[in-house]
């Protein structure tokens, strides 16, 4: 049944999304007090990150089960995935605790998808919906930020985390470039489907 809400904008989940979005900001300030001289805030943030995790699983949730799903969110959702990897992604570069390549390869994975969305749309296209190993990828991501977050505090847990945040961190590196093959080979096959009803 088609969802009759699909250009709505005032939805719960969209509100929640919208929330994940306006935290972006909050939370680069939040983690990069250090950066800046002053005492570490980074018990805020990762409580940030994890408010943001939860309202990513029920902005989802609610909205297929109240069939609020909608173009809106449909934006709404993955950007704010993108800005949170992102923000994150700089900070902990600022602070020295992820190396620049690492930053890079996620980096060049979103430039990769982007080209996949241009050409979507340069044939008629809407981008297609997120796919499970990309919310996996993001899962991993999100959970792996906070622990590198613990691992540079220098306490009695820092080795753990590090271990523990870099196995998540590399495997959700390796998740996030599958769902970009995956979603490549669909947009690949719409390119051609194109060209055949051309």
């Amino acid at each position: 049944m088609k969802n009759e809400h699909f250009n709505k904008v005032l939805t719960v989940p969209n509100a929640l999304s919208a929330l994940r979005v306006a935290g972006v900001p909050v939370f680069l300030w939040l983690v990069l007090q250090p950066y800046f001289g002053s005492p570490s805030l980074d018990g805020w943030a990762i409580a940030l990150l994890a408010i943001s995790g939860v309202t990513d699983y029920l902005d989802g949730k609610l909205a297929r089960r109240w069939n609020q799903v909608t173009r809106l969110g449909q934006i709404l959702d993955p950007a704010a995935d993108r800005l949170y990897t992102i923000s994150t992604l700089l900070a902990l570069l600022l602070r020295g605790v992820i190396p620049l390549w690492f930053l890079l390869l996620l980096l060049a994975r979103d430039i990769f998808m982007f080209i996949n969305v241009a050409t979507l749309r340069r044939i008629g296209y809407s981008p297609l919906q997120v796919n499970f190993i990309g919310k996996a990828a993001t899962f991993n991501l999100m959970y792996a930020f906070p622990l590198l977050l613990l691992a540079d505090g220098g306490n009695s847990l820092a080795d753990y985390a590090r271990v523990i945040g870099w196995a998540l961190a590399i495997w959700g590196a390796a998740l996030y470039w599958w769902s970009a093959a995956l979603y490549t080979t669909q947009v690949r096959s719409l390119r051609l489907s194109s060209h055949a009803k051309a």
